[in-house]
């Protein structure tokens, strides 16, 4: 389990498996001192195998082996070997029958994976190779199987038994236990197995189908949670109503059931019927939930919904393809969200993440293609880049095809390969024969990593009233990966006049009536394009709804954005105006000597916004965020982070103090809307009033600072009284920012999901959460090493987010981070992995930053006994 060498895993390398599994049976005997397995494997040789021999290879991790039987005979310890994370048979038939029982100690697994206890409930994480922790099995999402599940517990303790599929049969045994056995009809892959024993209750909803099925849905929760179950009831309907409407998709158990589990290292898990999800995924109330939570917690039911067609139904061959369940995946859950709210808000949000996040991992030392082509360790790409990049790229496939088109193939896609496990050039496939287009070259989106650059200019001849837009495409070099070829890429753009009116796209000389926006096909390296039949030189709209995961160098002058920014009528290109000027004056003060002019022209702009009340206020709300530490950072090509945080902060008291009363105005128009509502507008409105409200208490404005701990204290949900929270916990008002962290405390400290927004709150504050701080806050009686969703609240938020704390000079923060990295390499390795992302990066800052970050990583390396996880990060990132 712990090496300094991991072996490295090939695509290139691929063989079918030499034996399939056409059946699963196993009993659970689940006590206090650990869980007794008993699985039997139906089995032939596969016709398909390249293997030659009768050699059978099992996977296994932390199993203690009690017995083996082949076809009923017990096998003697010189007819098998058990190497550790192999169990190999030399001689098996063409077909038989395999019965093993195994041993494990779920109490003592802190990776969690495979079979766990948390909150003394029994619970499985299987993706992407915990099955083999469970029992022996060939642990690969290719060799499908039908599984019957028996579980048996001590029913005082463990009333509720759940696994995949549909109750057969239940009943007592002796000495107070009994057993719950599930039939899932469905072939599946190992992954998808799931099991939860506890005492929960649950939630009991239905839904018909469009066929007429009536499904019984079930959320099963601790007690304590029991009404915080609805919200997610509500959006597990809509998805499965939603993914009937637009996909044709209906669901095909009898039963659907989720479980919330507080100790959880992802966000959910898609296993066939028996979603398991972190509890701060499902659960929320008014009163415990902000508006965001309940927008996350609406997008992750029905992306784990959406898995059982997208990843369950039709599976991914070999962990290479990964990106074929869930970059499909997140780009139908994209879809949905934007369905139930504002979808310009919808994409904004998206590619906010991808710009800031995505574009950095493209760029670092872990860069990989949306198709990896080899890995370490599998849990090091559950990444951006597989799963938002990857869902840009079937985006793009969307735009090409039009939506008619891509739901041909969508279907030809599902029908062709219901039941089998399939790789990303088969979805490919099924979309070019639905379709009739030849997206050959737009395979390389799945090849090629880095984001491509599109380097654009214009001309325009006033006399033959022509613009020509010139675009020269480029794809950076990457780890291991040079020289590579013009992609395929979606540029949507349109021409406005000089009243901000659309322009028709003529694109010769014979036309006279073109639509007023195109998607280019650019192919090849450089482009030239033309448009006809202009009376004056236009504004482009370059990049509409940000329709390829690119970067666009174009010159644009700060007219052309103020114009844009009120003016495009592409609501994306709208918000991506203002923050491209926001961008070029907050860097244009970063090496500028202090009393520098901050751009006037900025005030007037977001005057117009804060009183514009016929734009859709959930843009108005997006567009007055300044563009984010961590993307400045990106866009620098050697970062001073503390310049960096002291430009944006100038910026932003500028603005709060020219718009002192405008604030005031915003807020109080937005204030005292009635009851709580989850509507868009509603949502909006509160949004806006805590953006007003977060800047003027970052001017610790003494009237802002009275609304805020009236807003506090009155409260009736917890967006509001976390965003008035937020802004005194950045405010300079320290006494009000210590009586309300201890408020909040003291009313929500039997609530883990609302104690880990207090730690985050903290944690993401440069006044809050300086080193000092963030190390008593993991001395604080309600953090806890153990829980993943703890770490990343303290741990990861201040790295990840308190960016000028983080980056402090001296290297406090790196050493920090080296330190609780280490510590959580030995008990959770996925999680130590995760967190040490930020050090990755170091070659982005400026020296006296970087070397310190390296000498970071440097000390990580050279732990004993570090783990495959940690140790492919950081000897990728270490790598020259």
């Amino acid at each position: 389990m712990r090496t300094n060498q991991p072996q490295t895993i090939y695509l290139s390398e691929y063989q079918p498996p030499a034996y399939l599994v056409d059946h699963v049976n196993l009993r659970f005997e689940l006590f206090e001192d650990g869980a007794r397995v008993h699985s039997t494997l139906s089995m032939r040789r596969n016709p398909a195998a390249m293997q030659s021999g009768s050699t059978l290879e099992l996977d296994g991790d932390s199993l203690t082996l009690e017995s083996l039987a082949l076809n009923g005979q017990s096998l003697a310890s010189d007819e098998y070997r058990n190497e550790g994370d192999k169990l190999v048979i030399p001689t098996v038939p063409e077909a038989f029958e395999l019965t093993v029982v195994t041993w494990i100690e779920p109490q003592n697994n802190t990776r969690l994976e495979g079979l766990y206890k948390s909150s003394g409930m029994f619970c499985t994480q299987c993706e992407a190779e915990g099955f083999r922790c469970i029992t022996y099995y060939p642990d690969r999402p290719d060799v499908m199987a039908r599984f019957q599940t028996r579980v048996e517990a001590d029913k005082s303790a463990y009333p509720v038994l759940l696994s995949n599929g549909n109750p057969v049969e239940q009943g007592d045994l002796e000495n107070g236990r009994h057993f719950v056995t599930w039939e899932d009809p469905f072939p599946k892959p190992a992954y998808l197995f799931a099991l939860v024993a506890g005492d929960l209750v649950e939630k009991r909803d239905t839904f018909t189908t469009c066929s007429g099925r009536n499904i019984d849905l079930r959320i099963y929760v601790e007690a304590r949670n029991a009404r915080k179950c609805d919200y997610a009831m509500d959006a597990l309907k809509r998805s499965m109503r939603w993914d009937e409407e637009v996909y044709g998709r209906e669901y095909d158990l009898d039963i659907f059931m989720i479980v919330a589990v507080d100790d959880f290292n992802m966000g959910a898990m898609e296993n066939k019927g028996l979603n398991i999800f972190n509890s701060s995924c499902v659960l929320a109330s008014q009163d415990t939930a902000t508006d965001a939570a309940f927008q996350r917690i609406e997008a992750i039911v029905a992306h784990e919904y959406f898995h059982n067609w997208s990843g369950n139904r039709v599976t991914c061959r070999d962990w290479f393809q990964l990106s074929l369940k869930e970059g499909f995946t997140v780009f139908r859950d994209s879809q949905f969200s934007a369905d139930m709210g504002s979808p310009t808000v919808k994409r904004i949000e998206d590619v906010t993440l991808l710009r800031t996040a995505q574009f950095a991992e493209d760029a670092g030392p872990m860069a990989h293609p949306v198709r990896p082509a080899s890995y370490m360790e599998i849990s090091n790409f559950y990444t951006l880049t597989i799963y938002e990049k990857g869902a840009e790229v079937v985006r793009m496939i969307h735009n090409l095809l039009g939506a008619e088109l891509f739901r041909k193939g969508s279907d030809l896609y599902f029908d062709r390969h219901d039941g089998q496990a399939v790789t990303t050039d088969d979805f490919v496939k099924a979309m070019e024969d639905a379709s009739g287009r030849d997206l050959g070259q737009f395979r390389l989106w799945y090849e090629q990593a880095g984001t491509p650059v599109l380097a654009v200019s214009d001309h325009y001849d006033e006399v033959q009233g022509v613009y020509r837009l010139d675009i020269r495409q480029s794809v950076p070099d990457t780890p291991g990966q040079s020289g590579k070829k013009p992609q395929h890429i979606p540029f949507a753009i349109g021409l406005l006049d000089s009243e901000g009116q659309p322009l028709p796209l003529n694109m010769g000389a014979e036309d006279s009536n073109g639509p007023a926006e195109r998607v280019l096909e650019l192919t090849e390296t450089q482009h030239s394009f033309e448009f006809h039949g202009l009376k004056e030189r236009p504004v482009p709209s370059l990049l509409r709804d940000f329709s390829a995961p690119v970067r666009v160098h174009y010159p644009w002058t700060r007219e052309q954005l103020l114009f844009l920014m009120s003016h495009d009528p592409d609501g994306f290109n709208r918000w991506d105006a203002g923050q491209k000027l926001a961008v070029d004056v907050i860097q244009s003060l970063v090496d500028a000597p202090q009393g520098t002019e901050i751009e006037p022209r900025l005030v007037e702009a977001y005057r117009l916004l804060l009183n514009d009340t016929e734009l859709d206020q959930a843009l108005v709300a997006k567009m007055l965020l300044l563009p984010s530490e961590a993307y400045l950072i990106e866009l620098s090509e050697q970062a001073d982070v503390p310049a960096i945080h002291d430009a944006r902060e100038q910026v932003l008291t500028h603005l709060a103090q020219a718009l002192r009363d405008d604030l005031l105005a915003c807020y109080q128009r937005n204030a005292g809307q009635g009851d709580y509502q989850l509507t868009p507008g509603a949502i909006a409105r509160r949004s806006l009033r805590n953006t007003a409200l977060a800047w003027l208490l970052h001017i610790d404005d003494k009237q802002g600072r009275a609304l805020a701990v009236e807003q506090f204290e009155q409260a009736d949900n917890m967006t509001d009284r976390l965003g008035a929270l937020r802004a005194l916990v950045n405010s300079g008002f320290e006494s009000d920012r210590i009586r309300a962290l201890a408020e909040f405390f003291e009313r929500f400290q039997d609530d883990p999901q609302v104690v880990e927004l207090w730690f985050s709150v903290q944690a993401s504050s440069d006044r809050a959460g300086q080193l000092p701080q963030i190390q008593a806050l993991l001395e604080h009686p309600a953090f806890d090493w153990k829980n993943p969703n703890k770490v990343r609240s303290v741990v990861g938020v201040f790295a990840g987010q308190n960016l000028a704390a983080f980056h402090k000079p001296g290297g406090s923060g790196y050493r920090f981070l080296a330190d609780q990295v280490c510590r959580l390499d030995d008990s959770n390795p996925q999680i130590a992995a995760r967190l040490v992302s930020p050090l990755t990066r170091w070659k982005k800052f400026s020296p006296q930053y970087s070397s310190q970050m390296k000498t970071a990583l440097e000390r990580i390396r050279d732990k004993t006994e570090l783990s495959r996880d940690v140790y492919e990060v950081v000897h990728k990132s270490l790598a020259d």
